[in-house]
């Protein structure tokens, strides 16, 4: 398959607009402005090549790649350089340097105390930062521009920073990515090749084999979508900073286990009619082979795990606490001197309140999870379902709401835990 201008299959969306020459990825940085959030399903927008997310997700969601030149027009980075090698030194961050100096791949995780970088001038070197919108307002604004698709899908923002000449080497990815330029230049090759066996001698996942169709040069504000498994290698030309926006694929394995293990933490499987019988086995004859595994053990176990029941209630609740569980790095802060109830409650009348970038709340039509924790939503699902889809709360909109005591001491407990902030 081809992704070229003349093929039916590609759709180039905007015209690159001239611009004055980059500025450095150095400059202070500036506020990216998300004032309304994600756009509506229905609406086109320059973000997706003025197509609506609906007609995205329905055209290239999972099944074809996109160009879109000016997705964001007028962008700078979230952090600058210096910010981000900043946040590179932090335990609580991932981070990863990628060199290819004299033609040979090397891989080194973070964190990188000050000088354990190259410098800015040697070529061929790559700085990944992950979970960047845990730690940035101007980050986690500009990953809630992808809002249009779930939460339970939304990952996290990754920066990667290239000196000239640095990338991570032809590559596939397993889930969806949005690649966005905000500093200096980036080609991208792609292709949907079926070849996707990965080279053995290295410590990146390097295809063996790359075969590109499809070419491009990515200026500040363009980005190009990649479904997962498209081929893929970025190189900059000059210094350059590029947003990845990641999506979670949990695979089945993964699913299973996490699942099982949900039901064993809460205690499901210790529900099961028969949960509390002993093994037993009255009919075991004597052996000769006592290290032989006895196969009326395995079949009887094989009886008793086939009896294990679950309902479509637990499936939802696994998935509502395993999707808004934090992840192990993140630690939330707590505030020092935090205020008592009623002042909590005076100051969020006046200021509004909002969750906190590192939080996670999501909801059904019977429960609600933040944080990997299950709550069932009784008589405050309206204000719950706006909190969690607008992430904040104005301050009228608080006053409406805070004429419940019991939704009023649950905030409180949420902003003494610093899941949610005043303001």
């Amino acid at each position: 398959m081809r992704f070229s201008s003349k093929s039916p299959n590609f759709q180039p969306h905007y015209t690159m607009s001239q611009r004055s020459e980059a500025e450095p990825a150095n400059r202070a940085r500036a506020p990216i402005q998300n004032e309304s959030g994600a756009p509506h399903p229905d609406t086109p927008t320059p973000l997706l090549g003025q197509l609506t997310p609906s007609q995205f997700m329905r055209r290239h969601w999972q099944k074809k790649p996109l160009l879109i030149r000016q997705a964001i027009p007028d962008i700078v980075p979230p952090l600058s350089r210096d910010a981000l090698f900043e946040l590179a030194a932090d335990y609580d961050t991932e981070s990863r340097l990628i060199t290819h100096f004299r033609n040979r791949w090397q891989l080194e995780q973070g964190p990188f105390e000050d000088g354990a970088l190259p410098p800015v001038s040697k070529r061929e070197w790559t700085l990944l930062v992950q979970g960047v919108d845990l730690h940035d307002d101007a980050a986690r604004a500009l990953l809630e521009r992808f809002r249009f698709i779930p939460d339970a899908r939304l990952d996290d923002l990754m920066i990667s920073y290239a000196t000239d000449g640095g990338g991570v080497g032809p590559h596939f990815d397993s889930y969806d990515v949005f690649l966005l330029q905000v500093h200096g230049k980036r080609r991208w090759r792609i292709g949907a090749q079926k070849d996707l066996t990965l080279r053995e001698d290295l410590p990146l996942k390097v295809l063996q084999h790359f075969e590109p169709t499809e070419e491009w040069v990515l200026e500040p504000g363009d980005m190009l979508y990649l479904p997962p498994h498209i081929a893929h290698d970025g190189i900059a030309e000059g210094e350059c900073m590029t947003c990845s926006i990641g999506f979670r694929a949990p695979s089945a394995g993964e699913l299973t286990g996490q699942f099982l293990y949900y039901l064993a933490e809460r205690g499901a499987l210790r529900q099961s009619p028969r949960a509390g019988e002993l093994y037993r086995d009255p009919k075991q004859p004597a052996v000769t082979r006592p290290a032989e595994l006895p196969e009326a053990l395995v079949e009887r176990v094989a009886t008793i795990l086939n009896g294990i029941r679950w309902s479509p209630r637990d499936i939802e609740a696994f998935l509502g606490s395993y999707l808004s569980e934090p992840k192990s790095n993140v630690v939330f802060d707590a505030p020092d001197d935090p205020l008592d109830e009623d002042d909590f409650v005076a100051q969020a009348s006046l200021r509004g309140i909002r969750l906190d970038r590192k939080a996670a709340l999501m909801y059904n039509a019977r429960s609600y999870f933040i944080n990997g924790e299950e709550n069932p939503l009784s008589g405050s699902s309206k204000w719950l379902s706006e909190l969690a889809d607008r992430r904040y709360l104005e301050a009228k909109r608080f006053v409406t709401h805070s004429r419940h005591p019991l939704m009023t001491a649950l905030l409180h407990e949420w902003y003494c835990a610093g899941w949610i902030r005043l303001g």
